[in-house]
């Protein structure tokens, strides 16, 4: 069923622009002329999103914002302001009326369409996961292939599982040539495939617990389908839907994603507490990775979420890290030394670094990475009854701190 959207102006002109912009994408939508007409049509038509104009006789955009928010029927609904008056001052007042969003006239169909999009994309997602209970979720992506995503996703899911003896979950997001489970050396009895074809409604715990795999270290593992077309009836919404399931059972879930932003993508993305921007030391792997900043900051992920990790992938001849910290306007958060015939054998073994050298310097290192996404209530815990990896963690902090 298309969404519907209520559009609130009272310009002709505007209403059947407007309305063209929306329809010929295929929503369906509701006009109302002025404030007191939309605050009706919105009570009877009940519309999946609301687009404003500001200046309008009687009640003004602001004011019907207002009342809609207080109706629990339009308490997390999407309110956008679509006005020519576009200062900073009338954004603050639209935003703190209750609008998700404002935007100016005259308008570009493609950007309005892009907006009302995400805005009902979000709506959706956040409906589905807020039944569940506390879990971070960390993203690992790159616009660029080969600088790592798969390994790090893999290692720090390992690592995580290691530390706090369980509780995490690997979602491979890579629904064309996904390996995490390849990487982990584990037969692919199960996998999306298992899901692709159920309706979002019908994932629940059990259902998803049968599609996953169990490794030794106490993950568990979510792996993309071996053939492709298994995973071509995958849905944002359905990626959605599993994330909220998987949040309710998991106190960790790492996303091994795509070098894309198609739908399933961008879903992966909005469920995730961090995302992990993996790059490589040379100007393409720069470039994209600017480029996916500016794509995030569209979406309106907050500069917090996002963690910028340097993967040394070749040995020298890298570019300077202050002259990529200068271009992307900002620190790098973590940089990864050179380590790449380690990340080879152990791809080739099915035994990431993390389990299998886990007192070698690389492994350190991963442990600590790990321990270091953790959540801070973790990160608080006393090592005496931990795991092994995690008395391990305490012991090098414990050191640091004496040799300073």
């Amino acid at each position: 069923m298309a969404q519907r959207i209520l559009i609130v102006d009272d310009s002709p002109i505007n209403l059947k622009a407007i309305s063209l912009a929306l329809t010929s994408v295929g929503y369906e939508v509701e006009t109302a002329h002025d404030g007191r007409e939309g605050l009706e049509r919105a009570e009877t038509a009940l519309p999946d999103m609301v687009i404003l104009d500001v200046q309008m006789p009687g009640l003004d955009g602001y004011e019907v914002c207002r009342r809609l928010r207080r109706s629990t029927r339009f308490s997390s609904r999407p309110i956008m302001m679509l006005t020519a008056n576009n200062s900073l001052h009338e954004k603050v007042q639209g935003l703190e009326a209750g609008a998700d969003d404002y935007m100016g006239k005259p308008f570009e169909a493609e950007e309005l369409q892009a907006r009302v999009k995400a805005l009902l994309r979000r709506t959706s997602i956040t409906s589905i996961q807020q039944p569940t209970t506390k879990c971070k979720g960390i993203a690992f992506f790159s616009l660029r292939g080969g600088v790592g995503v798969s390994s790090m996703a893999v290692n720090l899911a390992a690592g995580l599982a290691q530390i706090w003896g369980g509780g995490v979950a690997l979602v491979d997001m890579v629904f064309t040539g996904g390996h995490s489970g390849l990487m982990l050396n584990l037969p692919l009895r199960h996998s999306w495939g298992d899901l692709a074809t159920k309706a979002s409604e019908e994932i629940d715990a059990g259902s998803l617990d049968q599609a996953m795999l169990s490794h030794p270290c106490g993950l568990r593992v979510l792996p993309s389908a071996s053939r492709p077309e298994e995973n071509e009836p995958i849905t944002g919404l359905l990626v959605a839907s599993v994330m909220g399931v998987l949040r309710s059972s998991y106190s960790y879930i790492v996303l091994d994603m795509p070098h894309s932003l198609g739908e399933t993508t961008l879903a992966g993305l909005d469920a995730a507490d961090e995302i992990v921007l993996l790059l490589a030391p040379e100007i393409g792997s720069v470039v994209a990775t600017t480029c996916a900043l500016d794509v995030f900051t569209q979406l309106g992920y907050g500069r917090d979420k996002v963690t910028l990790m340097l993967n040394a992938h070749f040995e020298r001849g890298g570019l300077p890290r202050k002259d990529i910290e200068k271009t992307l306007g900002r620190p790098l958060d973590v940089v990864m030394p050179f380590a790449h015939d380690l990340f080879t054998s152990a791809l080739n073994r099915g035994s990431p670094p993390v389990i299998e050298m886990p007192t070698k310097p690389l492994g350190v290192l991963l442990e600590d990475l790990a321990f270091g996404r953790s959540t801070e209530e973790d990160r608080r815990r006393p090592p005496a009854s931990g795991s092994l990896a995690l008395q391990r963690v305490h012991q090098r902090t414990a050191q640091r701190q004496r040799a300073r």
